[in-house]
C-alpha cells in the first residue's frame, strides 16, 4: 500500500509498473470503487490487465484503507480538496431529464451499494408505476458548488491524487457509486480522461419514497458497526452473498465486512445523502450528456441493486450512444461484478480500450 496527502485528504493507493518505455504515453487505467467498499474488489481484474496497462487503484477518502490513515492522524476527518469554486454546469441543458415513467420493484432505484438493505429484494412487492409528473423535472442551474461528500468533490479528489501522482493521461474505470465519480471526473478533466467505464453503475431517475427509504436505511445501517463485528462467525458468510448472484469465496465476505466496518461514518453518511438528492441525480445525465470522451457500460442481467433498466436509461444520454456499442451485459451476473466475474469485465474492458485506441 502506498499513501499520499492531498492538501489534507489521504488516499491509500496501488500503483502497478509502467509498461514498456515504447508505451510510456498510453493512459493509466484507474479504478474507482463503490459505497462501502475498497480498491480490493478491483484486484482480478488488474490482475488480468496489468500486463498490458498501467493500473491505479485508491480508496476513496473516508473509505478501505484512506479511512484508516484518518484513525492514524490523531482522529481529524478528512477533509475534501475541493476548493469551494463554483462548477460551471452546461449551458444547453438537455430537457425532460425527470419525465420518464417506470415501475420500480422495492430497493431496485438505489445506485449504491447499500450492503444490508435488499438482501430479499426479488420477493418485494412492486410499486405502483410512477408518473412523469412524480418525477419531477428539476431546473439546472448553470453553477455548481460541490459539497464535500458530493461526487464532483470525490471526482476533485481524484484529480489531485492524479496531480500528485503525474498522471498525464487516464481512463476511469467506476464501480456503482465510483461510475459515477468516474463520469464527473471525465467532465471535470476532459483533456486529461480519455475514456470513462462504469461497471454496474446507471440512474438518471429520481423515485422520491424509494430514495427515502434507501437513505433511511442506510443511514441506520451504518449507524451499528460494532468493531467487534468482523469477530463475528457466520457474518463473513452472509456478507459473501449480499447483491451477487452466486455467493463468493468467503475471503471476500470478510473484506466487504472490514470495509463496512471501518467505513469513516461522516463519509459513509455523507455521501449515502449528499450523492442521492434530486438535483444530483437529475444532474448526472446531464454530465454524460456532454461528455466528448467514449464512454461504455457495463450491467449485468442479476443484478437487483442497479438492473439493467437503469443502466441503459443513464447510458442513453451520451452523445455517441448506440445501444450494443455503449453498454455490455454480462449474463448470470449480480452487483459485484469485478469479483463475480472479472475474467468478463477484463475482457470487456481491454477491447473498449484496445478499439478505442485504433485510427478513425
Amino acid at each position: 500500500m502506498l499513501t499520499t496527502n492531498n492538501t489534507g485528504t489521504a488516499h491509500a493507493y496501488d500503483l502497478t509498473d509502467a509498461i514498456a518505455a515504447s508505451e510510456a504515453d498510453e493512459p493509466t487505467l484507474v479504478f474507482i470503487h463503490g459505497w462501502l467498499l475498497s480498491r480490493a474488489y478491483w484486484q482480478p481484474v488488474i490482475d488480468l490487465l496489468s500486463p498490458y496497462y498501467r493500473c491505479l487503484s485508491y480508496d476513496l477518502r473516508g473509505f478501505g484503507e484512506s479511512a484508516l490513515l484518518k484513525s492514524e492522524s490523531k482522529g481529524h476527518t478528512h477533509s475534501s480538496t475541493i476548493n469551494n469554486a463554483q462548477i460551471e454546469l452546461p449551458s444547453d441543458k438537455i430537457p425532460d431529464i425527470g419525465a420518464l415513467d417506470a415501475k420500480t420493484d422495492s430497493g431496485e432505484i438505489a445506485e449504491y451499494q447499500a450492503i444490508a438493505i435488499d438482501v430479499d429484494s426479488n420477493n418485494a412487492a412492486p410499486s405502483p408505476e410512477i408518473s412523469s409528473s412524480e418525477m419531477l423535472n428539476t431546473e439546472m442551474p448553470n453553477t455548481y458548488t460541490p459539497s464535500q461528500y458530493s461526487l464532483a468533490a470525490y471526482a476533485q479528489d481524484l484529480e489531485a491524487l492524479l496531480d500528485k501522482l503525474k498522471l498525464k493521461t487516464v481512463w476511469l474505470v467506476g464501480h456503482s457509486l465510483g461510475g459515477s465519480i468516474a463520469l464527473w471526473a471525465a467532465y471535470l478533466q476532459s483533456k486529461r480522461v480519455k475514456g470513462v467505464i462504469c461497471v454496474n453503475a446507471g440512474g438518471g431517475i429520481y423515485i422520491p419514497k424509494e430514495f427515502e427509504k434507501f437513505r433511511a436505511a442506510g443511514q441506520q445501517m451504518v449507524k451499528f458497526r460494532p468493531g467487534w463485528l468482523p469477530a463475528f462467525p457466520l457474518l463473513p458468510r452472509l456478507f459473501s452473498r449480499i447483491m451477487v448472484n452466486q455467493p463468493l469465496a468467503t475471503h471476500w465476505g470478510k473484506q466487504r465486512l472490514k470495509d463496512f466496518v471501518h467505513a469513516e461514518r461522516a463519509a459513509a453518511v455523507g455521501a449515502l445523502l449528499e450523492t442521492t438528492t434530486r438535483s444530483e441525480v437529475h444532474l448526472l445525465p446531464q454530465i454524460v450528456g456532454h461528455l466528448t470522451q467514449p464512454v461504455h457500460f457495463i450491467t449485468a442481467t442479476e443484478d437487483t441493486i442497479m438492473p439493467p433498466r437503469y443502466v441503459r436509461h443513464l447510458a442513453s444520454f451520451h452523445p455517441q450512444f448506440q445501444e450494443e456499442e455503449t453498454v455490455s451485459e454480462i449474463a448470470n451476473c449480480g452487483h459485484m461484478a469485478m469479483v463475480e466475474q472479472p475474467e468478463a469485465v477484463g475482457n470487456i474492458v481491454r477491447g473498449i480500450i484496445d478499439t478505442a485506441r485504433q485510427p478513425q
